[in-house]
């Protein structure tokens, strides 16, 4: 995650905390009043919704209004079936059938009653029009302070990222707008995100902030290579996490675990085109939380940019820890850096690479990697001299340059290495 996106993410967290005591008071009105104030038990309240419903507490948009022709916006029809269903007790479904639905932005906000289940079959496409996105609803989609949520499927959340990603200025102005992500889970508990696609995201196509125990399964989430600012997934202060037999292909990381991410559980991903499978970037911002009990397994990574990497700053504001990270059975495909710990992050020359590091990076463990590196440093460990990287342990790392103009080789410093099994050009001692 470039510096830009930890901005875009900081922002956000800031934005959530400031948010906190207005929630509490007007949660419970703003989800459960109509437009004209009145209160699911109120008569006269939402007689389209109701109608809608089906047994067992279904919502079809379309007979709330919704027009599946990819042109006419759907949003207040996606909406009126949220305030139903998340009014609802029990089990209660929102289905979105099959056909195109254009929205703007959509705050899903809760708590519920009930279990929510968003049935999506049909295509969802963010709107473009960038002025309905601000405050509030400065994403496409976001489900806040909801517990029980399913978000299941075979259709898509089209982002429709190529008609906007011109206005993305990030790689050169460091003040840039930031453009909307598509799908936010902020204070989510208890949630499964399944069989669905998410593709060209004007920004990131998953942001995850104050979650705990979600799970991604079976997802889909594809941008071209050149595509600006695309994350597949990010995490921040979240625990319980699962990303499991998910296929990711976009502009920026794959997967990036924040700080304050705990729990974390990566297994079956495939990732290209993309920079990789991230921890980081940390220590960029004050009192950020530790990283910890990371685990990305049975994975395999194609053309990327980087494969598995943890970065951090070394004039970090504040101190921070990632410990207990586990890489194991990962297969990489031509990939530039297949294995590297960078406590001199500094993109964008944002930054200083001889503060007095702050970022302690320990019990890091690479097992039973193997493919190709399509440059010849197929591991990089560039640890601090101030903070050197420590207990991490190199166990049958084979990854081979498959060009013919060098040789693989290991780039070393400020690491306390353990090798064994290891082609002997990576072994790091």
């Amino acid at each position: 995650m470039t510096r830009t996106q930890e901005m875009a993410s900081r922002n956000h967290s800031s934005t959530c905390r400031i948010l906190v005591s207005f929630l509490l008071v007007a949660t419970t009105v703003a989800v459960f009043a109509d437009a004209d104030g009145k209160k699911p038990d109120e008569k006269g309240y939402a007689p389209a919704a109701v109608a809608a419903a089906g047994a067992g507490g279904s919502y079809d948009i379309i007979k709330l209004g919704a027009n599946g022709n990819g042109r006419t916006d759907s949003s207040k029809a996606v909406m009126e079936a949220w305030k139903s269903a998340c009014g609802g007790a029990g089990k209660q479904t929102i289905v979105i059938p099959k056909g195109d639905f254009v929205t703007g932005p959509m705050d899903f906000t809760g708590p519920c009653k009930g279990a929510v289940t968003v049935q999506l079959d049909g295509n969802l496409l963010g709107s473009n029009d960038l002025s309905k996105y601000k405050g509030k609803l400065a994403n496409w989609i976001e489900v806040r302070k909801v517990d029980n949520l399913v978000i299941s499927g075979k259709g898509t959340l089209d982002g429709q990222g190529p008609g906007v990603w011109g206005k993305n200025s990030c790689a050169k102005n460091y003040n840039c707008k930031i453009l909307p992500n598509t799908l936010v889970l902020n204070t989510v508990n208890n949630a499964l995100v399944s069989g669905i696609t998410l593709k060209d995201a004007k920004f990131f196509h998953m942001n995850m902030f104050r979650c705990k125990d979600v799970t991604v399964q079976g997802v889909t989430i594809t941008a071209p290579a050149e595509s600006p600012n695309t994350d597949g997934i990010h995490m921040g202060d979240s625990s319980r996490v699962s990303i499991v037999g998910t296929a990711i292909g976009t502009g920026d990381d794959c997967i990036s675990v924040g700080p304050g991410s705990d729990g974390i559980n990566i297994t079956g991903v495939t990732c290209g085109p993309g920079h990789g499978i991230s921890v980081g970037s940390l220590g960029r911002y004050k009192d950020e939380k530790d990283v910890r009990d990371v685990t990305v397994r049975d994975c395999v990574l194609r053309n990327t940019t980087n494969g598995v990497r943890i970065k951090s700053y070394e004039d970090a504001l504040s101190p921070i820890t990632a410990s207990r990270l586990t890489y194991e059975n990962i297969r990489m495909e031509g990939v530039a850096n297949p294995i590297i710990i960078d406590q001199k992050y500094c993109p964008n020359k944002i930054c200083t690479s001889s503060g007095s590091s702050e970022v302690t990076v320990k019990d890091v463990t690479f097992k039973n990697i193997t493919g190709t590196s399509s440059t010849p440093e197929a591991v990089t460990l560039v640890c601090s001299d101030k903070l050197p990287c420590s207990g991490v342990q190199m166990q049958d790392v084979n990854v081979q340059y498959a060009g013919t103009d060098n040789k693989t080789m290991a780039v070393c410093s400020n690491a306390q290495v353990t090798a064994t099994g290891c082609l002997k050009e990576l072994a790091c001692v």
